[in-house]
């Protein structure tokens, strides 16, 4: 009996022992396998490359503990598992969890008051509790800090509108890998590079742009490039933005614009080549579009983009209001001119993205260049769509015939959104002025005929980058809202990610394209079954317990019955 208890005990030590070695084995090499259909648990490989790039250790503040709903703890445990994996990547990664809430009535409102001076703002949060609801502020945030510099990442994607609470955390969930390693990256990165918007030629207006420079400030320096002043521009600036211009670029701004462009400059082309507004419609009749005088067709052409003088209609589009009797009385009606464009492209910076609506959109052709110019369309209409020449009248005729038209919509994934990288050839070969080239050496640079590898991107609507103001307060709403249909669509996104893939030599934004489903119950299937599983998460343990009992005494009896006999 002795050796049976030693042998039991010796069993029993070397189960333990096997145990504590594969926690440690565990800690030490941090591994797991990622069965899940959307591989949520799998870092894409840009994100891996920069972790394994950190050359000191990142500290992380989490400020996110404490009681919350399901679902944001969801996010809270999201939260955690993102940074585990990229611990297993590197051993440079501390990550803490703090509770703003906790403490005195005056630490917390001093912690607050801190914080708000950081640029970081709570979110109101209401908890169902047995006595009703409660109110509380949260902060879905994390403070990130790296060789003495800091960055701060916002774990909640306050500004969906029209989505249900479940999707905007799942949205924030998806993107929490790309906010993170896009944190780092530009932590690494050192100071905040430089963004510009072109003027003086009739481009947005800062109020028309405001939500997009504000969303932009969050990783860069943004300003404005007046060409007119210049004599270069600064290598500083890593990208311009040409934001509906209306105005004519002379010779001396698109020459410095090519230079630009040959020394690595990427540009992001927000281009309207017809001069038409719906408030034009709405004081005429009918209305005949006229060109803008741009003067930068030859260029985008040299560069293997043109910008057509038509307009796409697409059936799928947002709504106007129009009056539909005496009385005043209105009613929404599709405005075939304001396109809703569903990505179909699998190109990580459109990849996943909602609607975007356009207004009054062109179509854009792509043009063989005389150097190597990969041309990737990134927008298109949808299967029912069609071309308008700029020489037909427009006017609110078209609306009577409702779906009685449809037919006529009959040409497929009309281009208006294109992506072209490579190596640009100069759109002034063979044509550089005096002046041009006295220019030129006042800055000690010499004329160069074709690019280095660089990017640009060509939209051709600008007011795809134009938030609608506050009809009361003048206020600008954000980017992306129509105030008619109250739907946010996907322009600001769209338009971050072109500028983040234009600047992005990482990758890392192949993470934004992420997509962590939301799977929700079927609620008639559930109602319908609910007793029959909830008997069997009751019943099912204790039946799968009384069987193992039964089979272990049996088991038992069976082995001592024949020890006995023996």
């Amino acid at each position: 009996m002795n050796n049976k208890r030693n042998q039991s005990l010796l069993q029993l030590g070397l189960v333990i022992g096997i145990a504590v070695f594969l926690n440690i084995l565990g800690n030490v090499f941090f591994t797991h396998f990622d069965l899940t259909e959307d591989k949520r648990f799998t870092l894409t490989e840009p994100t891996r490359k920069m972790l394994k790039n950190l050359d000191a250790e990142v500290y992380i503040n989490v400020l996110l503990a404490g009681e919350f709903n399901a679902g944001f703890k969801r996010l809270q445990r999201s939260v955690t598992e993102m940074l585990d994996d990229f611990r297993s990547e590197t051993g440079f990664i501390t990550y803490t969890y703090t509770n703003p809430g906790a403490g005195t009535v005056d630490e917390i409102n001093a912690r607050r008051t801190e914080l708000a001076q950081e640029g970081i703002s709570p979110t109101n949060l209401r908890i169902k509790t047995t006595s009703g609801t409660e109110e509380k502020f949260i902060y879905p945030y994390a403070k990130i800090s790296y060789k003495g510099r800091t960055a701060v990442v916002d774990l909640l994607d306050e500004e969906a509108v029209g989505v249900s609470p479940d999707e905007k955390l799942n949205t924030s969930i998806s993107q929490l890998e790309y906010k993170f390693a896009n944190a780092f990256h530009k932590l690494q990165s050192g100071a905040k590079e430089v963004i510009a918007f072109t003027v003086g030629h009739g481009e947005l207006s800062e109020r028309e742009r405001a939500d997009f420079q504000r969303s932009l400030r969050a990783y860069y320096d943004v300003g404005t490039f007046n060409l007119d002043s210049a004599i270069v521009i600064p290598s500083d600036i890593k990208t311009l933005i040409v934001a509906k211009p209306r105005g004519p670029f002379s010779d001396r701004d698109l020459f410095l614009m090519d230079q630009y462009v040959m020394n690595g400059g990427t540009v992001l082309w927000l281009i309207d080549p017809l001069n038409v507004e719906l408030d034009s419609l709405r004081n005429k009749t009918s209305y005949v579009a006229r060109d803008y005088p741009l003067n930068i067709n030859d260029m985008l052409f040299k560069y293997g983009a043109r910008v057509n003088p038509d307009l796409v209609l697409d059936l799928q589009c947002s709504k106007i209001p129009m009056v539909i009797d005496q009385k005043g009385a209105m009613d929404l009606f599709n405005w075939y001119y304001f396109p809703i464009i569903i990505p179909t492209s699998d190109h990580p910076l459109v990849r996943n993205l909602d609607g975007i609506n356009l207004y009054f959109p062109a179509s854009i052709d792509t043009i063989k260049t005389k150097t190597p110019v990969k041309k990737t369309v990134l927008l298109a209409s949808s299967d029912h769509s069609k071309l308008q020449p700029n020489i037909t009248r427009l006017n609110f005729e078209i609306l009577r015939y409702g779906d009685e038209i449809a037919a006529s919509f009959d040409q497929k994934q009309i281009p208006v959104a294109v992506l072209m990288e490579g190596v640009f050839p100069s759109s002034f070969e063979n044509r550089v002025t005096q002046e041009m080239q006295d220019g030129l050496q006042q800055i000690n640079q010499a004329f160069k005929v074709q690019s280095v590898p660089t990017r640009m991107v060509v939209v051709s609507d600008g007011d795809v980058a134009r938030n609608f103001l506050n009809p009361k307060t003048g206020a600008p709403l954000a980017l992306g809202f129509n105030p008619i249909d109250r739907f946010t669509y996907s322009n600001k996104d769209f338009l971050l990610n072109a500028v983040e893939y234009l600047r992005d030599d990482a990758g890392i934004i192949a993470a934004r394209g992420r997509e962590v489903k939301l799977r929700l119950l079927d609620t008639q299937k559930a109602t319908q079954e609910k007793t029959f599983w909830t008997l069997l998460n009751i019943v099912g343990p204790l039946v799968l317990l009384g069987i193992f009992g039964i089979v272990y005494n049996w088991l038992r009896k069976r082995k001592y019955a024949g020890m006995i006999k023996s």
